[in-house]
């Protein structure tokens, strides 16, 4: 795929930011486990939350390829700071924008996607995962407000957020069709973060429960109609399977070139390791792989932009980028050796951030699924 000059130049410009902003900030998150207050707010003055949200609604107008693209360029440097920018944006603005209503957009979009607020997205339950339809979060409709009881888990950026998309039902024996999208804020009466979660990857991020305790809210804050909110949040899915897809390229990506550099820097017996047959055979196949990825990740944006079904594209890229991004990494350390597995080099981060995306948005066996259903014929 031959980029237009304006997604080029978009491209330099975000892969400028990553390096220079980014990059020097990723060791310190991931140690400190530090959530980047800093770096979301720069990222909000460059308009990154709102690229395919009109600028009517305090967006930038653009197109979800330049989205993937971001996502990319800044996971790139730091999978922390791109898990957020593609949670926040994928998880939360998007299921406003889709289904939101005018007074809803105003209220919530706006803010959302010039990065005034902070936002997140409740679907996994612990009992609710791969299977979103268990959903078991209760909703009930009493005079003019919702009643919400019920908990949430591995919320990305749970506790820091402002406003919260979540789905409740106001049944479980109803299954799916049971389910509805509402919008929780922060310092609603009832609601509350849990703890939050100590992982392996990803460290900057975070990671926490929702609980749903009585918790009220005006019935102003349903998105769509009643039972509509499994169909808005397998919508917004698929978008976050781009986002998702990217991300996991862009720590491929950062990987490959870290090893690059290592190899270009670095001798075995006298003689420069990027000579080595070996080596430069590894770093064909996975410099390969991560351009497939790629191709699969732009082609369901550009679907997306042309308003076509993008379903089997998107699980198809975020199933194959989370794959060999596993693989991009773990060569990255083999190349390395030893000094793979210590923190002086970025490809033992990038390795633990990785493994998420074999996880988040749907596990890779959710996507086989997914994709075998768009081949076969549902």
């Amino acid at each position: 795929m031959i980029l237009s000059d304006k997604h080029l130049k978009f491209r330099e410009k975000v892969r400028q930011f990553a390096d220079e902003v980014v990059a020097p900030r990723a060791i310190e998150l991931d140690l400190n486990s530090e959530f980047p207050h800093d770096l979301v707010k720069k990222m909000g003055k460059m308009g990154l939350y709102g690229l395919y949200v009109p600028e009517k609604f305090g967006g930038s107008g653009k197109d979800t390829l330049s989205y993937a693209i971001a996502v990319e360029e800044v996971s790139r440097a730091c999978g922390s700071t791109g898990i957020f920018l593609a949670a926040h944006t994928s998880l939360a603005v998007s299921p406003i924008y889709l289904a939101g209503n005018e007074f809803q957009k105003q209220k919530w979009l706006i803010p959302l996607a010039k990065g005034e607020k902070i936002g997140s997205f409740g679907l996994t339950e612990p009992n609710a995962g791969s299977d979103a339809s268990g959903t078991r979060t209760i909703a009930k409709l009493v005079n003019d407000e919702y009643i919400i009881n019920g908990d949430k888990c591995f919320i990305t950026s749970g506790h820091v957020s402002d406003i919260i998309v979540i789905t409740a039902t106001k049944d479980p024996s109803l299954g799916y069709k049971g389910i509805s999208a509402f919008v929780v804020e922060k310092g609603t009466p009832g609601f509350s973060p849990g703890k939050e979660e100590d992982k392996l990857g990803l460290r900057g991020s975070i990671t926490s429960e929702l609980i749903f305790e009585d918790c009220k809210i005006p019935k102003e804050n349903l998105l769509g109609k009643e039972g509509d909110g499994f169909k808005i949040f397998m919508q917004t899915l698929d978008g976050g399977r781009i986002s998702i897809g990217a991300l996991a390229l862009g720590i491929a990506q950062g990987a490959l070139e870290h090893t690059i550099k290592f190899v270009r820097a670095n001798t075995i017996s006298g003689k420069p390791l990027y000579k080595e047959q070996s080596i430069q055979s590894k770093i064909a196949e996975i410099g390969t792989e991560i351009e497939a990825a790629r191709l699969l990740i732009y082609q369901a944006a550009e679907l997306k932009d042309a308003g076509k079904p993008l379903t089997k594209v998107a699980a198809m890229g975020k199933y194959y980028a989370s794959l060999i991004g596993m693989k991009a990494t773990n060569t990255a350390i083999e190349i390395h050796g030893m000094l793979g597995l210590t923190k002086k080099y970025p490809v033992e981060r990038f390795i633990r951030d990785e493994k998420l995306m074999e996880i988040g948005e749907g596990t890779s066996e959710i996507q086989k699924i997914v994709i075998a259903r768009e081949i076969l014929g549902k």
